[in-house]
């Protein structure tokens, strides 16, 4: 990928996390489509909540300002949020990774099955906003609640 693409700023963002950045951006290139593991807590923590919650909270947080990276696979919405969301949060059904807790991640710019980025990282270090994203969840339990 050439020198400024946003795919490559986002790779280099990504890789930043790593204990050796070099090499995950070389992991990536020689890997293509490959996931690799990075550590949560770092540069953000990860809140995962199952596909009936995260996607209509997906489709609330679109609308407003302030998103940022979202993954889907295995019935799981991931969204990265600000180092330290992790240890604060508390909700049935979701799942936390924060310091000490490694994550599978997508090479940014790859489109694959399975794990997949719905809202790839730009590189900007711009994450989800986890108060927006709490409302938005909240949104999405009582819109299944009031249609089941």
């Amino acid at each position: 990928m050439a020198p400024g693409n946003p795919h490559e700023t986002a790779l280099g963002w990504l890789a930043g996390a790593a204990p050796d950045p070099d090499r995950c951006r070389q992991d990536w290139a020689r890997a293509g489509s490959a996931l690799l593991l990075l550590p949560a807590g770092q540069q953000w923590d990860l809140l995962s909540v199952p596909d009936a919650l995260g996607l209509p909270a997906l489709d609330v947080l679109t609308r407003l300002p302030g998103g940022g990276p979202v993954l889907a696979g295995s019935g799981q919405v991931g969204f990265l949020v600000p180092v330290g969301t992790a240890a604060r949060w508390f909700g049935t059904g979701v799942k936390v990774a924060g310091p000490g807790l490694w994550v599978a991640l997508p090479h940014p710019a790859r489109r694959r099955h399975g794990l997949r980025w719905l809202v790839p990282p730009d590189g900007s270090g711009r994450l989800v906003d986890p108060v927006l994203l709490e409302l938005a969840l909240h949104d999405a339990a009582a819109r299944r609640h009031t249609a089941g």
